[in-house]
C-alpha cells in the first residue's frame, strides 16, 4: 500500500514545493525536518534549524565535510 504525501508549496515563488531535509546531530542521532527546501532550482528558498534558532533565506551552498 503506498502512502501519499502533500507537501507546502514554496512562501516566495510559488511555484515548487517545501521539501524536508534531515540530518544528524553529533551524536550521530537523526534530526528530522531540520531544513526544508523549495524544489525549484531557481529560487531556492530554504528554511533552517541551527542550534535552536530558525533561519531562512540564506544561500544554499555544497558542504565540503
Amino acid at each position: 500500500m503506498s502512502e501519499e504525501r502533500s507537501f507546502p508549496p514554496c512562501l516566495k515563488c510559488n511555484t515548487g514545493l517545501l521539501l524536508p531535509m534531515s540530518d544528524y546531530g553529533r551524536e550521530g542521532a537523526p534530526i528530522r525536518y531540520k531544513a526544508w527546501v523549495c524544489s525549484n532550482p531557481d529560487c531556492g528558498y530554504n528554511i533552517r534549524i541551527d542550534n535552536g534558532e530558525i533561519t531562512f533565506g540564506r544561500n544554499i551552498t555544497q558542504s565540503y565535510k
